[in-house]
């Protein structure tokens, strides 16, 4: 009984940051700002095609910075648990060291490789390639999210890989799989909780980010996370920009319920 108290501190820490702030934003969602009357208004108006469309290029550039992540995470997930201990541990150290910098301080150095003056287009001009115009443009955009996010991509893969069970490639082996086939039927089935994990912590800041866009967009690439924020720090349109809060929400929950759909036993038909 006495052990019980000792959740009630969580539980408080829960409603005040939790709950009480997701039941703020459903009630301005659906309420008229000033006269908190019920209303559907602000919901109709999140759905105008205008409004779809830059939801749409949010969840293209988010799916497309979760694809390359995957791409580039995977391998390097597999290199990290195959390395001797001495050198995983420096591995580990150079993805997770990048991470204790501030965000926006690792966003604005982009800023600085990336302009018509940087580093970047400095050494193109050295070889004769350039200048080349990379910054305020979607792939500036693509490139600041798989920057920031991808040890999200790459650790929970690894945890898988480190736990995998060495003894079920051997078998593979002795029953005459080469090493594509080991991979493709026991490796990269094994490790999809981790895939699915790494995809969801990928896709949910990118398809919400505003920083990113912001800065390496120049304000020329307008996300739905930019959206969000002028109808609260600009405009002050708290009810249009929580029934904006909404459909993201919606959207992240729907994405999280089609992966865990696939992360059951057997979900790997979908890649392989």
């Amino acid at each position: 009984m006495e052990r019980r108290w000792l959740v009630y501190p969580y539980h408080l820490w829960m409603l005040l940051f939790t709950v009480a702030p997701l039941a703020l934003i459903f009630f301005f969602a659906f309420t008229n700002q000033g006269s908190w009357t019920f209303t559907l208004d602000n919901i109709r108006q999140a759905a105008e095609p205008l409004y779809l469309r830059v939801l749409g290029h949010s969840v293209w550039l988010a799916a497309l910075a979760t694809f390359l992540c995957f791409l580039i995470g995977y391998p390097l997930a597999m290199i990290l648990a195959q390395s001797r201990v001495k050198y995983r541990h420096m591995m580990m150290m150079l993805i997770i060291v990048p991470m204790w910098m501030n965000f926006l301080l690792r966003t604005y150095s982009w800023m600085t490789l990336l302009e018509k003056n940087g580093l970047i287009n400095a050494v193109l001009r050295f070889f004769h390639l350039g200048p080349v115009h990379i910054l305020y443009t979607d792939g500036a955009v693509l490139l600041g999210m798989v920057y920031n996010f991808l040890p999200f991509m790459i650790l929970p893969i690894y945890s898988v890989l480190t736990k995998m069970d060495r003894s079920l490639l051997e078998a593979a082996g002795d029953l005459g799989a080469d090493a594509w086939t080991s991979f493709r039927r026991v490796t990269f089935p094994l490790s999809l909780p981790g895939v699915y994990a790494g995809m969801l912590m990928v896709f949910m800041p990118a398809v919400t980010t505003f920083v990113i866009s912001r800065l390496l967009g120049g304000g020329q690439y307008m996300l739905i996370g930019n959206v969000i924020e002028q109808q609260f720090l600009v405009i002050g349109n708290w009810s249009f920009g929580s029934a904006m809060s909404v459909l993201m929400l919606l959207l992240i929950l729907f994405s999280m319920v089609f992966l865990s759909r696939y992360s059951k036993e057997g979900g790997g038909g979908m890649f392989l």
